[in-house]
């Protein structure tokens, strides 16, 4: 009820506020599983997309988010689950296992789920490495991935800053990339580190970034 709430009021305004540029909308199937699979630039990212897609998409997000008291503590609760976001406590490691298993539910479900395959936020504008996550989720659900190229997001709430600023956005959706069948008899590891790069490629394409050549790594 929440979702349904803050979708019909949010998105317009924000579209009507920013005015991004969006390409490629008609690559996200109106139905059905879809993995939609972007860079991370900005704590914003995870607005922005669902902001400019006409269906619901599910993120996770810091459990953190959840969990505060008090006043702030609810709305904070109430507006990351009226955004369609669920909680994940990035700290243990068994909760991330099990996250995997929350965006196959989402899947099988035929719902889209958000996931930046970087892992975290590039803090230096640069594309890094993919993690598998996001090939194990389209292995096994067997839904396509549609790759996000996000451009200007890193400016539009800054780390530190606590109010959003009004800057051009760009948000590129790429062609759907399908799995379902295509690594039969394909060792797992390898098939996983394919459609990774395969997914991180198309995503390059699409945001123009300079790869890091390495992964990321959460800051201290």
């Amino acid at each position: 009820m929440i979702y349904g709430v803050l979708h019909r009021v949010i998105p317009p305004v924000a579209r009507t506020v920013w005015r991004p540029t969006v390409i490629g909308l008609e690559n996200v199937p109106p139905t059905g599983g879809v993995i939609l699979a972007s860079n991370h630039l900005s704590f914003a990212d995870s607005v922005v997309i669902p902001c400019v897609v006409p269906r619901k998409v599910v993120f996770l997000a810091k459990s953190d988010y959840f969990t505060g008291s008090g006043v702030k503590g609810t709305l904070s609760r109430l507006w990351f689950e009226g955004l369609g976001m669920l909680p994940v406590d990035r700290d243990d490691s068994k909760a991330a296992i099990a996250s995997l298993d929350t965006a196959l539910e989402v899947l099988g479900r035929g719902e889209a789920f958000g996931i930046y395959p970087e892992g975290t936020r590039s803090r230096d504008g640069r594309l890094y490495r993919g993690r598998t996550g996001v090939a194990h989720l389209a292995l096994t659900a067997g839904v396509p991935v549609v790759p996000v190229g996000l451009s200007g997001t890193e400016k539009l709430q800054p780390v530190g800053s606590s109010l959003p600023r009004v800057v051009p956005v760009t948000v590129r959706f790429g062609e759907p990339i399908q799995v379902a069948g295509r690594y039969d008899g394909v060792p797992l590891g390898r098939a996983r580190r394919e459609v990774t790069d395969e997914i991180m490629t198309a995503i390059q394409r699409l945001s123009g970034q300079v790869e890091a050549g390495a992964y990321n790594a959460r800051p201290e």
